[in-house]
């Protein structure tokens, strides 16, 4: 273990991190265009999402003052400031378990990213490669420094999208808007001290909204600390790891800060993102998976199943074995649930985890013949990888077995470019607000060569 610095002096990692994104070779070509994957993935995450209730009132409340500006709100006609508009299209992209996944330092990256970067571009009227640029450096930042804190916070019960968020999202807001090394830093570190977000959403006694809000926070910080270092608002220098630094208060004897420049340049995020292709929690994209290609094309009863044992990681057994969820977002995160409708259902159907689907009997019978338990295999790669085994017991004696330690939709079995304009594509489709997609694609794939975002900008709004 590298211990936490006392103090950050100029050639801390944090620092040495920020001051690398002012090379213009920094950002390799090819992560450009896996930018814009991410960047459709999350468009259509947003636009579904902002018509969940949790997206509608968090976007009505920022209308309530009639206050425009530049920004898109995704998903209404409105623009906004562009931390409001940050907020709002940050909790929309994360409003329904469909946003990707970075799974070695268990962050939610484009939920962040992509609205915060989004919103300073269109607030300055920046260019397509700097907005995707900005997106690049994003994720990697979030991703190191959720590294950087080590297990502990995670353990502690502390949400690290929220915790290292709105750091990630200060630089890559800050990188879209031009602004210099020093306001770079200051952006940091002002950021450093709205880190938040508890997993209290995970505790059994109802998950609420505010996991969604969790992303838009962190999305909204960004914006508005890169936005305060650009008038001249200064932050601390040694904010990330220098004493009482973000690594110190939430990582503790866990935190690893050579993280956040082991590899620089040579190791990327975007190499291991997962795409999510079902509206779960990513420990039970797994389950899910293996279970529909175990159930085959037709569905299966629930009562003609007498048990299900799952194996899978330690954390997941403590996290996610819930047998009565209540809402949306405790569906989303039980493995018995899943299960449930991962037999007799559509998993990929959003409406599956809304209610009254949730409260249906059969379910909720089901849900108690469910077992987890813990697999050697599957807690020996966590979290660089999420595994599972399944055993399957129908009523007719026949027993079905099978497993995997990496999803589809991880870094191992990724899925295409075609999947991910096919998922955007059917998200927008059930958007309450309508807009083209086809010119939605049309305008991301031409964004490294946009003088302005403003082309794709247009698409957005109905």
């Amino acid at each position: 273990m590298q211990p936490v610095m006392s103090n950050a002096p100029a050639e801390s990692p944090a620092l040495r991190l920020i001051e690398f994104w002012q090379r213009p070779e920094a950002v390799p070509p090819r992560l450009v265009e896996r930018a814009k994957l991410c960047l459709i993935d999350a468009l259509g995450c947003a636009q579904f999402g902002a018509g969940q209730p949790w997206g509608r009132i968090m976007a009505e409340e920022i209308g309530a003052d009639a206050i425009s500006g530049p920004s898109s709100v995704l998903g209404t006609a409105r623009t906004a400031p562009p931390a409001l508009a940050a907020l709002c299209n940050g909790t929309a992209i994360h409003g329904f378990e469909l946003d990707d996944l970075l799974p070695a330092s268990i962050v939610h990256a484009g939920t962040v990213i992509v609205p915060a970067a989004l919103a300073a571009a269109e607030a300055v009227n920046a260019s397509g490669p700097r907005l995707l640029r900005g997106i690049v450096i994003g994720y990697e930042c979030m991703s190191r420094l959720s590294l950087a804190l080590g297990l502990e916070p995670s353990h502690r019960g502390f949400h690290k999208t929220g915790v290292v968020g709105p750091v990630a999202a200060a630089i890559a807001s800050a990188t879209v808007m031009g602004l210099n090394a020093e306001q770079l830093v200051c952006a940091a570190g002002l950021a450093c001290s709205t880190a938040s977000g508890v997993k209290a959403f995970a505790n059994g006694s109802g998950g609420g909204m505010v996991k969604r809000m969790h992303a838009g926070r962190a999305a909204e910080a960004g914006v508005r600390m890169s936005r305060l270092a650009a008038r001249g608002f200064t932050g601390p220098r040694a904010a990330v790891d220098g004493r009482y630094g973000l690594l110190e208060v939430f990582g503790g004897d866990s935190a690893l800060p050579g993280e956040l420049t082991d590899g620089l340049g040579e190791r990327w995020a975007m190499d291991g993102l997962w795409v999510k292709v079902y509206p779960v929690c990513g420990w039970i994209q797994g389950v899910v998976q293996l279970l529909t290609a175990m159930r085959g094309p037709v569905p299966i009863a629930l009562d003609e199943v007498e048990r299900i044992v799952v194996a899978t990681t330690a954390f997941a057994v403590k996290n996610n074995a819930n047998p009565a969820p209540c809402d949306t977002m405790e569906a989303q995160y039980s493995i018995p649930y899943c299960c449930a409708v991962a037999l007799e259902g559509d998993p990929t159907d959003p409406g599956e985890f809304e209610s009254p689907t949730i409260e249906r009997a059969t379910r909720r019978a089901f849900m108690q013949r469910v077992a987890l338990c813990v697999d050697a295999e599957c807690e020996a790669v966590y979290p660089e990888r999420f595994g599972c085994r399944i055993e399957l017991r129908l009523r007719n004696g026949q027993t079905l077995r099978s497993a995997t330690l990496d999803p589809h939709g991880t870094a191992a079995d990724p899925c295409t470019s075609e999947e991910i304009v096919a998922k955007f594509t059917r998200l927008a489709g059930l958007s309450t607000v309508q807009i083209d997609a086809g010119s939605v694609l049309d305008a991301v794939s031409r964004l490294d060569t946009a003088a302005s975002v403003e082309a794709l900008t247009r698409t957005l709004r109905p």
